[in-house]
């Protein structure tokens, strides 16, 4: 029987969500990879979460249609919640979404009441939970109104099924507009789970973290990392068994160009020079002066999580 290591909150910072009060680790756990049935054990997945948990990581994130197949990583996650974690559920925030693909028919994704509330429901059950700590739309729909789609968020608090609620992949503009219906209806918007990272800059350079700064909402990035590619894996080419090798959907091998990989290796020297990784340099990078609340990690095993753990020890840059 799994007990949590007593000292699990000694270091890990938490930082508060917004004007929330709710607090995040500075590392979270995303589970879009690895917890598919094909991706890892159920042992090394439980081996995970058990270790995550032991340093302080106590947000895990996932979605509906995450796996594969979609689904999956909630069915997985749901069974270490009940053979693990059940007796530290309150010390967790676990968090889900909808909006992407999850079956067939006009009602299957996006962001009607419909789809949404549905989605809830199935991911409750497959997780065996009664709620969700948050809930997002997990990305704007273009044919249904706005209103609709905050409406579900706001109902899904109101029946006691989310505490609170989040979007991704919204612009700065639908983000304010967000904010503003939620805050009419009562539920206020907590976060924003947006693509940054050193490669990826667009979040700063469309205005959205502005905006986030503005309406006092929370932020927890995803793909910090690029897909591996600020893990080091590609420094010195591309291994057989890696993300780009396959082709995945994710990475390309086209995108890992020489330029690229230069940057790479420069980026690599300065992580050195700090006494981390790149993957620790990268994930401190996004986390630097608080505008980020959380940094989303996979891991596909436990010394991976224990990695990206390691970089709160150092998360100061100095102005150059």
């Amino acid at each position: 029987m799994y007990t949590a290591h007593p000292d699990r909150y000694s270091d890990m910072p938490y930082r508060r969500t917004g004007r929330s009060g709710l607090k995040l680790p500075a590392i979270s756990l995303g589970l879009w990879h690895n917890f598919g049935p094909a991706d890892r054990t159920v042992e090394t997945q439980r081996a995970i979460l058990r270790r995550a948990f032991d340093l302080g990581v106590t947000h895990f994130d996932l979605a509906n249609n995450y796996g594969p197949p979609p689904g999956a990583a909630e069915s997985a996650f749901g069974e270490a919640l009940k053979s693990d974690l059940a007796a530290y559920r309150d010390e967790l925030i676990i968090s889900t979404k909808a909006g992407y693909l999850m079956w067939p028919g006009p009602y299957g994704e996006w962001g009607s009441r419909k789809y949404l509330l549905s989605s809830l429901d199935q991911s409750l059950t497959r997780m065996g939970l009664d709620y969700v700590d948050v809930f997002y739309s997990h990305r704007p729909d273009p044919e249904t109104p706005l209103e609709e789609t905050m409406g579900a968020l706001h109902s899904a608090v109101q029946q006691g099924k989310a505490l609170y609620v989040g979007i991704s992949n919204y612009s700065a503009e639908q983000t304010r507009e967000a904010a503003r219906i939620l805050g009419e209806l009562g539920t206020p918007l907590l976060i924003h789970q947006p693509r940054y990272s050193m490669l990826d800059r667009r979040p700063e350079d469309e205005g959205l973290l502005d905006a986030l700064d503005e309406l006092q909402v929370g932020s927890i990035v995803f793909s910090p990392l690029e897909q591996g590619v600020l893990t080091g894996r590609y420094l010195d080419g591309i291994p057989e068994d890696s993300r780009a090798a396959s082709d995945s959907p994710f990475l390309n091998s086209d995108a890992l160009t020489e330029d690229l990989v230069a940057q790479l290796r420069e980026l690599n020297d300065i992580a050195k020079s700090r006494g981390q990784t790149l993957a620790q340099l990268a994930l401190a990078w996004v986390l630097r002066g608080g505008r980020v609340t959380s940094a989303l990690v996979g891991a596909s095993s436990p010394q991976q999580i224990e990695d990206s753990v390691g970089t709160i020890r150092n998360l100061d840059f100095d102005a150059e």
